[in-house]
């Protein structure tokens, strides 16, 4: 395994820990402490490491793509929604909390890459690093947010639900696995495709 594929795993590993944390993070802000009770609120990639998840799957796609798309994840960080100062919004404030960290960490790197150009401090292999910092929390702010359960979008779906809508949670809840799967087999290209063309603004 060369430099460049550890070097994307570790992107991907921290990128997806970073969103984890961002979650307990924002409960805590709002109360719950059941995250920080939990050793969670860490950047320590043991507490968050899922075996299959954040190693085997990313190392397999990295391998199987030749260094090209990767998809993983860590294990979520626990909370309390009734421990929630926020019962209404809550929820939400939570689950956008991930995504909008991979947000600011795609401007925040976006930003070092224009610098690096406009003052001409910037080689290849910095640009081409960079780049993948930038397109990989794109793309996990993006799937994060649609709103399938048990993606982060899926929270702020239900949080905007009228109540006399309840039941299209239960009823998404139920079979959010299967329209995910379905997600990913059959509208993937589409979406990232509309993904890339936003992070071209960035890029």
């Amino acid at each position: 395994m060369d430099i460049e594929v550890i070097f994307k795993i570790a992107v991907v590993l921290f990128s997806i820990i970073i969103h984890e944390v961002s979650h307990g993070f924002a409960a805590l802000m709002m109360g719950d402490k059941t995250a920080k009770l939990a050793g969670r609120l860490t950047l320590n990639p043991i507490k968050h490491i899922d075996l299959f998840g954040t190693i085997i799957l990313p190392v397999l796609m990295l391998l199987a793509t030749k260094g090209g798309f990767v998809f993983g994840w860590a294990k979520p960080v626990p909370y309390n929604p009734y421990n929630l100062s926020n019962q209404k919004w809550g929820d939400a404030l939570v689950a956008l909390a991930g995504p909008v960290s991979n947000i600011i960490i795609a401007f925040f790197f976006s930003l070092i890459l224009h610098l690096a150009i406009y003052f001409n401090v910037a080689n290849l292999a910095f640009v081409d690093i960079t780049k993948f910092i930038i397109l990989m929390n794109i793309i996990l702010a993006a799937f994060n947010l649609v709103p399938i359960p048990p993606l982060d979008g899926s929270k702020v779906l239900f949080s905007l639900l009228p109540y006399k809508y309840a039941h299209l949670k239960h009823i998404m809840e139920s079979y959010g696995f299967i329209i995910l799967l379905f997600f990913i087999f059959f509208l993937w290209d589409y979406f990232l495709n509309l993904v890339l063309y936003i992070a071209q603004f960035l890029l």
